[in-house]
Parts: structure tokens; sequence; C-alpha cells
């Protein structure tokens, strides 16, 4: 699934990461708070699902799809795990679920979480879309074999 953002472009650099961006990876344009946050959210959703969510943030080159692929082919465990890939530079997000997870989050499901995101982003919360994006995708999938939890 891809989906082209709509949104005005999300610069998430300051004053003091701005001139650095390029040399510097996302772990310093995100404060300790963001990425705390989002590493919740990934915990919580794999936890809850049994799937493996994983996050990639940064640019995917010309062919946004097939860099995605290829993330999440190399991520370990392909078949049951889920990468949410988001360019915000390029203003692209990418679902890519495994033969198994993609059971369990047909793409309508992957779309309407994607629509989601894309609304956050457009009011500058890259994290907070992301991580109700998560949220989202980790409802649809439900517990591991139809197991509830009380």
């Amino acid at each position: 699934m891809t989906r082209v953002l709509d949104a005005e472009p999300h610069d998430t650099g300051t004053v003091d990461t701005a001139p650095t961006r390029a040399d510097q990876g996302y772990d310093t344009v995100f404060s300790y708070r963001e990425l705390a946050r989002l590493d919740e959210a990934l915990t919580m959703s794999s936890r809850e699902t049994g799937l493996r969510f994983t996050l990639y943030i940064g640019d995917l080159g010309p062919k946004t799809r097939i860099r995605a692929e290829e993330l999440h082919a190399h991520g370990g465990d392909p078949v049951d795990s889920v990468l949410l890939a988001v360019s915000p530079g390029q203003r692209v997000i990418e679902v890519v679920t495994g033969a198994s997870a993609a059971r369990r989050l047909p793409d309508r499901a992957c779309a309407l979480a994607v629509l989601s995101m894309t609304n956050s982003f457009a009011a500058g919360d890259l994290v907070g879309g992301i991580v109700n994006g998560l949220r989202q995708l980790s409802d649809q999938a439900g517990h591991p074999h139809g197991a509830r939890r009380h």
C-alpha cells in the first residue's frame, strides 16, 4: 500500500538539529520523549497482536515500494511482521505486511490507518500520527489466534 501525503512538508528540524540534519540520523531530530512514545507504541502493537511491528523513518529513494519491501524482507521473520515506512521528505507512507500478517491486516485496514496518519501529519504531528496508526493497525489485527484478553 502506498499513500502519497497531501500535506505540506513536515520539517522536524529545530534550530539545533536542522544545520546538521543531513549528517545525522532521525534519532537526533526526535526528542527522547518522542522516541519513547514510538518505542512503546511498537512494543504494545507487537505484544497485543503477536505480529512484529517495525518502523522506518527516512528517505526511501526513488522506488519507495521496492525499498520498503527490501527493508521488510531483511527485518527478520517477514511472514509475521508489519513494516511502517514513513518518508516525510518524500511525503510517502508504505505499509508492508508479511503473508501471515496480511491475512489479519487487509489493504482496507492499512488504508484507513494511513489516512489517519496523513491527517495527523498535515496537522504537524508526525509522532502522534505514527502512534495512532500503529494503534489502528493493532486493533484491526486483533489478538493472536483469535485469543481474547480480559
